[in-house]
C-alpha cells in the first residue's frame, strides 16, 4: 500500500508539473480542498465530457440535455430533503483537533481487515503454489476464519447504524475497535454529530429583502423541475431522458485524496423517466451500458466491479455503484440509482403544481419513475490519470514517464517538430501545423534535442509525434512516431490525417461501447 501511495503523490507531482492540476488560489497559499485545471486539464477534462455528452445524446435518441441554472429556489432543496437529511456523520478527536466522517473512519478500519484477510491469502498462495485452493483456505484457515468472521461482525453492525441514522452507534463502534486518530494515535474521541453539507448564501441586495438560498450539492434537481418542460416543448415520450453537465457544491469536511473529494465538483448526470413497474428493468440495463462506456477507453477492465448499496438512501429502491482501482483502492466513480418517483413526486407537493406524465399508450397520467446515472467528473478525470501513469526504464539506462492516455481524451493528440532550427524545416513544419490543426490540437515543437521534446510530449500524453527532416523536402514524408510502443514510420504526408483520426476520434470510441 505504502508503495501505491508513492505513486500517487508522484501523479499528484506530475499533474502539477505538467499543467493538468494546480493547487487554486496557490499564490495565497491555496484553499483547502479546491483545485484549479491547468491547460492540459482542461482540454483533458473537456474530452471526458465530450464522450460521455456524445454517448448519452447521440447514441440514444430518446436522450437530450438542459443546462439549469446553480441558484434555485430555496424550497427545491427542501422537496428534496436535501435541507434535513444532506449530512455527514462528524467525530473529532480531542487530542489532535481533527475532524473525521465517522462512517469513514469505520469503513477505512473494514478495510484494513480486508488487507489482513489477503495478507494470508497471499502467504498461502505463495507456498502452496499451483495447488492453493483458496476457497477451502478461506473456510478452513483458523486466523482467515477469525478474521472473516470479526469483518462481518463489524461490518453488520455498521450498515445497521447508517440506516437507522444511529450516531451513538457509530460511535460505540470507534470505541470497541478501538479506531485511533491517524494523527495522534489516540482514542480521546468526541460524540457525532451531524453536519448539513449544503453552502448557503443570501439573495437580495438588503438584509430585509433577502432570502437564503444554498448553492446546488449536486445537478439532479434541476432535471428534475424541468422535465415537464423539456417532455411538452421537445413531445418526449416515456422512456426519455434529460442529461446535465455542471457543477455542485459540498462543504466536505473531510475532503482529501487530490480531486478525488473536493468542495466545488463537476458531476454528468443523467435521469431517464420512464414507466413505474419497468424501473428495474431499465435500472439493470443502465447498470450495464455505463460499465461498458467506461471499459471501451480500454484502461483495463480488472480495475472496475460494481457494488451495490446496503444502505439505500431515502429516495431509493436499488442503488449500484461503479467502483474503479485507485492506487488508495477500489473507489466510486459513478452511481446508478433508481430513484423511484420520489424527487417529482416531492416537488408536485412542495410546489403545489400538478407535473404528471399523460401516457397516451396507456390513456392515464402518472408520476414517472427514475432512472439515474450520476459520475463525477473530476473522479473520472482522476481514474484516467492515475491508469495512464508510467514511469518506464529503457535499453542504455534511460528512463521516461509516459501516460498512456486513451487517444481520443489526450489533451494534445499531436506534435509537429522540426528536426533542426534551419534549411527551411520549421517552415515546412508550420505547414503541416495549419493543415492538421483545424481537426486535432495540434503543438508546434522546436525547442531542445529531439529527444527531450519527444519525452516532454510522453509526460502529457500525446499520441502522435510527427518530425520534419531533410527527406521530407525531398519527398514530402515525415516521420511518425507512436508514444506507447516508440516505434517510428516514414508516412507521406498526405496520409497523416487519415492515420490520426483512426486513432484519435471519440467515433471510434463511440462505437465499441
Amino acid at each position: 500500500m505504502a508503495q501505491q501511495e508513492d505513486v500517487f503523490k508522484k501523479i499528484v507531482a506530475h499533474a502539477k508539473e505538467y499543467g493538468f492540476v494546480f493547487p487554486s488560489s496557490e499564490i495565497y497559499d491555496g484553499l483547502s480542498a479546491v483545485y484549479d485545471y491547468g491547460q492540459n486539464g482542461v482540454e483533458l477534462k473537456n474530452n471526458i465530457k465530450r464522450y460521455w455528452w456524445e454517448a448519452m445524446t447521440l447514441l440514444h435518441e430518446n436522450i437530450v440535455g438542459i443546462d439549469s441554472a446553480i441558484f434555485m429556489h430555496p424550497t427545491i432543496w427542501k422537496a428534496s430533503g436535501h435541507v434535513d437529511a444532506f449530512n455527514d456523520p462528524l467525530i473529532d478527536n480531542r487530542d489532535s483537533k481533527k475532524r473525521y466522517r465517522a462512517d469513514v473512519l469505520i469503513e477505512d478500519h473494514i478495510a484494513k481487515i480486508d488487507e489482513k484477510i489477503e495478507k494470508e491469502i497471499a502467504k498461502a498462495r505463495k507456498r502452496f503454489g499451483e495447488s492453493f485452493d483458496e476457497a477451502m483456505f478461506r473456510q478452513t484457515n483458523g486466523r482467515v476464519v477469525e478474521l472473516l468472521a470479526h469483518r462481518e461482525a463489524v461490518h453488520t453492525r455498521f450498515s445497521e447504524a447508517m440506516n437507522d441514522n444511529d450516531l451513538d452507534g457509530l460511535r460505540q463502534i470507534i470505541l470497541d475497535e478501538e479506531i485511533v486518530d491517524p494523527i495522534s494515535g489516540t482514542k480521546n474521541w468526541t460524540e457525532v454529530r451531524q453536519f448539513n453539507l449544503m453552502f448557503k448564501t443570501e439573495m437580495g441586495s438588503t438584509a430585509d429583502g433577502s432570502m437564503t438560498v444554498y448553492l446546488r450539492p449536486e445537478t439532479a434537481q434541476g432535471i428534475f423541475v424541468n422535465y415537464l418542460n423539456v417532455q411538452k416543448t421537445g413531445r418526449m415520450r416515456i422512456p426519455f431522458g434529460i442529461a446535465q453537465i455542471g457543477k455542485a457544491f459540498r462543504n466536505e469536511i473531510v475532503a482529501r485524496q487530490f480531486i478525488f473529494r473536493m468542495r466545488e465538483f463537476e458531476q454528468m448526470e443523467m435521469q431517464f423517466f420512464v414507466r413505474p413497474g419497468s424501473e428495474m428493468e431499465w435500472f439493470k440495463y443502465w447498470k450495464e451500458w455505463r460499465l461498458r462506456w467506461h471499459k471501451a477507453l480500454g484502461l483495463g477492465d480488472e480495475k472496475y466491479r460494481y457494488h451495490d448499496h446496503e444502505k439505500l438512501a431515502h429516495y431509493a429502491n436499488a442503488a449500484t455503484d461503479i467502483e474503479f482501482q485507485m492506487p488508495f483502492g477500489f473507489k466510486e466513480v459513478e452511481g446508478i440509482h433508481s430513484r423511484t418517483n420520489f424527487d417529482l413526486s416531492q416537488h408536485e407537493k412542495f410546489s403545489g403544481k400538478k407535473i404528471q406524465y399523460f401516457d397516451p399508450e396507456l390513456n392515464q397520467s402518472y408520476t414517472p419513475y427514475v432512472i439515474e446515472t450520476s459520475i463525477g467528473v473530476d473522479r473520472m478525470f482522476l481514474s484516467v490519470l492515475c491508469s495512464s501513469y508510467e514511469e518506464q526504464s529503457l535499453e542504455g539506462g534511460d528512463a521516461r514517464v509516459v501516460l498512456h492516455l486513451p487517444a481520443a481524451l489526450a489533451p494534445v493528440k499531436c506534435a509537429v517538430m522540426p528536426l533542426v532550427r534551419k534549411d527551411g524545416l520549421p517552415e515546412k513544419a508550420r505547414e503541416i501545423v495549419d493543415e492538421l490543426k483545424f481537426d486535432f490540437t495540434t503543438h508546434y515543437e522546436e525547442k531542445d534535442s529531439i529527444g527531450k521534446r519527444y519525452r516532454r510530449q510522453d509526460a502529457i500524453g500525446t499520441p502522435f509525434c510527427i518530425t520534419v527532416d531533410h527527406q521530407t523536402l525531398e519527398d514530402n514524408t515525415v516521420t511518425l512516431r507512436y508514444r506507447d510502443s516508440m516505434e517510428q514510420e516514414r508516412v507521406a504526408i498526405a496520409d497523416l490525417h487519415k492515420l490520426i483520426h483512426s486513432q484519435v476520434s471519440l467515433n471510434a470510441l463511440l462505437r465499441k461501447i
